[in-house]
């Protein structure tokens, strides 16, 4: 790299411009970021991989040193992470998972609207702690029992299936699951002789296709419902996605002196956020595949809809009772889920006085609350403990099993997502030392006449479309620095824009590719991407409005949003100090990089 000559005012102040040798430490950091938002992209290599390039391009390029680097991987933002896979991990392991996903729908009952309502809260509720990823993968084998009890497997009726080739084809074709109508059903009940002398009129085959199309569209209403409620619940809590926590990471590197978000500030925002998001998408779900028939809700309905639905509800007792009886261990997992979930809260819930506040002020964070509660899990019995073994000296010396063992959470914990976070942490601590933040928000100006509520609806939509065809942890990763900095020429509240951003980047519906959810929805075959594509683009805009809506309402009395806080305006000053030698660094300069 070229070293170029620049004027910098002389260090006694006295008004005379010395020469100095400059490297472009901007446009190199620039290019780092660029090609991993590349690799992130295409994923030419697998993105824990590309996470790790800042440890080798930082020092080499002269962007930060390695001592700098290699500590943004362990954060104590990464631990918090950590300590709800590990506790998601301990509900997998002894099923907690699958007793509350039944035992909400054995409550909100068998009806299409109703099942797909409960499956929506379920896997929202399971979101809002374990990972989208995993949430769907266990609500779906769910789904698919009840769907099978519902309307079955296969065609039973042989003898319709010729009758109805011409309808199965087309469906065949676009992989959608056949199933048997009720008219196939009825047919198959009849004596055969019947059967065969009864001519199919041109009335029957009319119903055959509408009671076809009507149980296929139940089958997608159920399906596309459920990755769409794990990535609206997964922004209720600081973790349930990858992207809240890289912006508490990313706050705590460039406005190390902002407190106002922590896991309880966060909830009271983003959960009555994810309550109104996720109504308004089962409505349109429902609306949009026959689960709410707004013309014929009053019509009766037919005798073999009504056995369906009383096959499903036994079909659901019955896996509930083959869960037995709640064992200890169960109980023992949801009492510290239970704790996790309220000493988080409690820590710093700052309308009252937290527990953190009778230790040292700084010295507890979530992460420590987190870890603390997942450490028991690893030591405390799975079975329930008997005092006579402390007074029967002939007791067997057995080794009594913890609830977790890390040979467990060694096989399902997904490391590969703290490398995700700490490569972006990396890469935020490369674009604050080196100056590019800085030099971007130089490049903002167009946009400081746009009113910040403007500005808000624009950020969320362009972010949206953008996580469309990239990895939201990544999306979030690129634009959070632009945002700070954006937020700083603006003069306002920079969680203003941050926020929108940050969640925005889990509306993501559009798409098979867009999140892991909506991949695994899809790969079930009886989608197709016209589907998603139709009903995610009404979920992205009513996601773009109600998240505009919540930043305008509560999020301002929550965050102290009305006001350019204290703790950005030390930042802005270090900023506009750096300027003048950020503008030396000229276009032609990054052009030669």
């Amino acid at each position: 790299m070229p070293w170029r000559l620049c004027l910098h005012r002389d260090p006694l102040h006295v008004g005379v411009k010395m020469p100095c040798q400059h490297r472009s430490s901007e446009g190199r950091c620039l290019y780092v970021i660029l090609l991993m938002a590349l690799y992130w992209c295409t994923e030419a290599l697998p993105l824990a991989v590309t996470a790790l390039l800042p440890i080798v391009l930082f020092p080499f390029l002269g962007i930060l040193p390695s001592n700098k680097v290699c500590p943004q991987y362990f954060l104590d933002t990464n631990f918090l992470f950590l300590s709800g896979l590990i506790m998601a991990s301990a509900i997998e392991e002894w099923n907690l998972h699958r007793r509350i996903a039944l035992r909400v729908l054995m409550c909100v009952g068998v009806q299409p609207a109703r099942l797909i309502l409960g499956m929506m809260l379920t896997t929202s509720f399971l979101s809002m702690w374990l990972s989208n990823t995993a949430s769907t993968a266990m609500m779906l084998p769910i789904a698919n029992a009840i769907l099978k009890s519902l309307f079955g497997e296969k065609d039973t009726s042989k003898e319709m299936s010729r009758e109805n080739e011409e309808t199965q084809a087309p469906l065949q074709q676009n992989k959608l699951y056949t199933v048997p109508t009720e008219m196939q059903f009825l047919a198959s009940t009849e004596d055969k002789d019947l059967a065969e002398e009864k001519e199919i009129t041109s009335d029957v085959l009319s119903d055959l296709k509408k009671e076809e199309e009507y149980k296929n569209n139940i089958w997608k209403g159920f399906l596309i419902s459920i990755p769409y409620a794990a990535s609206i619940g997964g922004t209720a809590t600081l973790t349930g996605t990858a992207p809240n926590l890289i912006l508490l990471g990313q706050l705590k590197s460039y406005f190390p002196e902002c407190d106002v978000v922590n896991f309880g500030s966060w909830f009271m925002f983003a959960f009555p956020l994810m309550l109104i998001f996720l109504l308004m998408g089962w409505l349109w779900i429902s609306i949009l595949y026959g689960g709410i028939n707004l013309r014929g809700w009053r019509a009766k309905k037919s005798n073999l809809r009504v056995d369906a639905e009383a096959r499903a509800r036994e079909v659901i007792k019955e896996d509930y009772q083959k869960l037995g009886p709640t064992k200890f261990a169960e109980q023992a997992i949801f009492f510290f889920f239970f704790m996790f979930a309220v000493m988080l809260f409690s820590r710093d819930p700052k309308f009252i006085p937290g527990w953190a506040s009778f230790f040292a002020p700084g010295f507890i964070s979530d992460a420590v609350t987190g870890i603390t509660i997942v450490i028991i899990l690893f030591f405390f019995p799975s079975q329930k403990p008997s005092l006579k073994w402390w007074f029967d000296f002939k007791a067997p010396n057995t080794e009594t099993q913890p609830l977790l063992t890390w040979r467990k959470a060694q096989e399902t914990v997904p490391w590969n997502i703290i490398l995700l976070l700490g490569g972006g942490f990396a890469m935020a601590k490369g674009c604050e030392e080196s100056g590019l933040s800085v030099w971007i928000g130089g490049r903002l100006h167009p946009l400081e006449g746009v009113p910040p509520p403007v500005a808000v609806i624009l950020i969320t939509i362009v972010i949206a479309l953008f996580t469309e065809f990239a990895s939201n942890t990544a999306t979030i990763i690129i634009f959070l620095p632009v945002l700070a900095e954006l937020a700083i020429r603006l003069k306002v509240n920079p969680l203003y824009l941050m926020i929108p951003g940050t969640i925005g980047c889990s509306y993501a519906f559009m798409l098979p590719v867009s999140t892991p959810p909506n991949s695994i929805a899809f790969s079930s075959g009886h989608l197709m991407v016209k589907d998603m594509a139709r009903t995610g683009l009404l979920m992205n805009l009513m996601g773009v409005l109600l998240l505009s809506l919540a930043m305008n309402t509560w999020a301002k009395s929550i965050f102290q949003l009305g006001t350019f806080p204290a703790w950005a305006n030390i930042h802005a000053e270090n900023a506009t100090s750096l300027l003048p030698a950020v503008e030396n660094v000229t276009l032609s300069a990054l052009n030669k990089i």
